[in-house]
């Protein structure tokens, strides 16, 4: 780890926003706008430039078995293999038997060697490896699996709280790590590094496995609550709870908010809290310590909570290289690098079918190539990010490229948002085939997906697409928008969670944040030659159940006590697409507070569209 970021890892312990609750200033236009290139997508070639040489190592190899690693035997256990909160799919899955060898120390003993030794490639060889805790990546240490490697991280939550940099007593042993937009004490992630330069995680094929274990059973040794990983999500449906997941109240959590932050006003408080006790679940807990600014330090979770960690965390890392291996069944989020420079990922098979199972989630980074890569996830195939609530110290997510990359399943292809408070900016994609082959029983919700809220808040502009393919259409049925009480927009109105082709959403779930005084900023979006094919669902041919919408701020959802801009979604063209049969005929698109759309040659049910509109 290097000097200069362990004395920012001390900051980030001590950090706490210092602007007030109230009254935080909202973008403007003026500020944030950029000069225009004469050709945006020149910036994406000078990005692509940066990855036109590999990193390169030493010509050392360090196999694990040289530092004591053996392989175990598997057996066949019924399983989770698909969850969300609504319920789950069983079937059958391999696991380590029990007691296997643990080969923890013997891989993360040869990338301490090898990073001693000044880099080199860690070989994990051919077979299955049970590994009870995480590995932590070094600086110039390029970890490689062979063809039909195989690793299982054991599928016990303690494992991933004995090994970590930060003693939190009855808590374990956890690292610094953001969930979801915060940052927070928990949990190691499966795959773990903080502050390296020059590390590489590889695989020869796509026989080369880095397995979770996300809906295996707990194993037996394990002592807390749960029965798996995906179960710690919970579940919406009331003839199924379950009674120990984020979104239950944790005993853990303190009954008043006046043990944390005694100076807060009455009112702070019941803006932090809201209506209830929803505040103490676990998944709203964390940001409501980062809301009264509460540091990094005093944000602990790990055991007794449920706040999964992510399959492959990387913190303040710089070159880093993701490529050829398959990664399946992540408890969270399967990739997450957090102000991370020069990042790429590249010809990776992403197969996760759990809750919040993004395949790769770039937060605060800068420089990052996505290529050739293959999703079939439970959540966003890929969500770009900049922080939450006031964690924001990270800055904005820029100069990103994701292109020849194959979307199967998910909510979103390729998602801008939602935790975006210090903005995105300059993202490019191209040549992507949003495929959607599950159409039929688990379908693509929609294939380009912004998102944020009144709490979120941020900026979100340069943004550019083109050459998609959409073979198969997106989700045919819509799923509507959940506005507040009171709010200026009718239900079942708008189909921002699924069902379009292309979502603007500026006013995500609001129910879920306590706090909405952050008006976000969009402005900037250019998507040029879309093509939708159609499928036989439901006696008749359709591509998708609207075209486009576009959900600018809205105005009824801000609870901020000082006046704020609530600016329209502004500067946005769709070019040379074609949407095919869209299933609502009556109403093919839907905008709300929206200045300057510019569609050209735009078909949608056969019409042909070329104007320029405000909503």
């Amino acid at each position: 780890m290097t000097s200069t970021f362990n004395i920012k890892r001390r900051a980030l312990l001590r950090y706490s926003t210092a602007t007030s609750l109230f009254g935080i200033p909202a973008f403007s236009l003026s500020q944030l706008s950029t000069a225009a290139e004469s050709d945006p997508w020149q910036r994406a070639e000078k990005i692509l430039k940066q990855f036109a040489k590999p990193i390169k190592f030493a010509k050392r190899d360090f196999p694990i078995t040289k530092f004591g690693a053996k392989t175990c035997e598997v057996i066949t256990v019924n399983a989770q293999i698909a969850s969300d909160t609504e319920g789950a799919i069983e079937g059958e899955v391999l696991t380590p038997k029990p007691d296997s060898h643990d080969n923890y120390d013997a891989i993360n003993q040869a990338i301490l060697a090898c990073n001693k030794a000044g880099g080199g490639r860690v070989i994990i060889p051919a077979g299955n490896w049970y590994c009870a805790g995480p590995i932590r990546l070094r600086s110039n240490v390029h970890l490689h699996l062979a063809a039909n490697a195989h690793v299982f991280f054991s599928a016990n939550p303690a494992d991933y709280a004995k090994y970590g940099d930060i003693d939190c007593g009855k808590n374990g042993k956890l690292v610094i790590s953001r969930w979801q937009g915060n940052d927070c004490l928990n949990y190691s992630p499966m795959v773990y590094a903080y502050g390296e330069n020059n590390i590489a995680l590889t695989g020869e094929d796509w026989t080369s496995i880095l397995d979770g274990q996300g809906g295996t059973p707990f194993e037996a040794r394990f002592e807390g609550n749960g029965t798996n990983w995906w179960e710690w999500k919970g579940r919406k449906n009331p003839k199924k709870p379950i009674q120990f997941s984020e979104v239950n109240v944790n005993a853990n959590n303190p009954e008043s908010l006046d043990q944390l932050a005694p100076a807060l006003s009455d009112d702070a408080k019941k803006l932090v809290q809201g209506v209830g006790d929803k505040w103490r679940t676990d998944s709203r807990f964390l940001p409501v310590l980062s809301e009264i600014g509460i540091p990094t330090s005093g944000r602990i979770f790990g055991v007794g909570h449920y706040l999964r960690p992510c399959m492959i965390e990387l913190i303040g890392c710089t070159n880093v290289e993701l490529k050829g291996y398959k990664i399946q069944a992540a408890p969270f989020w399967l990739h997450h690098p957090v102000k991370c420079r020069k990042v790429l990922i590249s010809k990776v098979n992403m197969d996760s079918m759990g809750p919040n199972s993004d395949g790769f989630d770039p937060e605060a980074c800068d420089t990052v190539l996505v290529d050739h890569c293959t999703f079939n996830t439970g959540d966003d195939c890929i969500a770009i990010k900049s922080g939450k609530n006031r964690d924001t110290q990270f800055g904005p997510t820029r100069n990103i490229v994701i292109q020849h990359c194959v979307m199967n399943s998910g909510h979103g292809a390729v998602t801008l948002g939602s935790e975006m408070a210090a903005g995105i900016e300059h993202v490019y994609a191209q040549d992507l085939d949003f495929r959607n082959m599950h159409w039929d029983k688990d379908a693509l919700n929609t294939a380009i997906r912004m998102k944020t809220n009144m709490n979120r808040g941020g900026f979100l502009r340069h943004f550019y697409v083109r050459n998609i393919t959409i073979p198969n259409g997106v989700k045919t049925t819509p799923g509507f928008y959940k506005p507040l009480p009171d709010s200026q927009i009718p239900l079942q109105t708008v189909s921002s969670s699924a069902g379009a082709v292309i979502t603007i959403d500026c006013d995500y779930a609001p129910a879920d944040d306590s706090v909405r005084t952050r008006p976000p900023v969009i402005s900037d979006i250019h998507i040029s030659n879309v093509k939708v094919g159609t499928v036989s669902i439901d006696g008749g041919n359709y591509s998708a159940y609207q075209a486009f919408v576009l959900l600018g701020p809205v105005a009824s959802s801000y609870n901020g006590k000082t006046k704020q801009a609530i600016l329209p979604i502004q500067n946005v063209s769709i070019r040379h697409c074609d949407f095919g049969t869209v299933r609502n005929q009556s109403t093919p698109w839907f905008l709300h507070h929206v200045q300057n759309l510019q569609l050209e040659n735009i078909q949608i049910n056969g019409k042909t569209y070329t104007e320029t509109l405000s909503a």
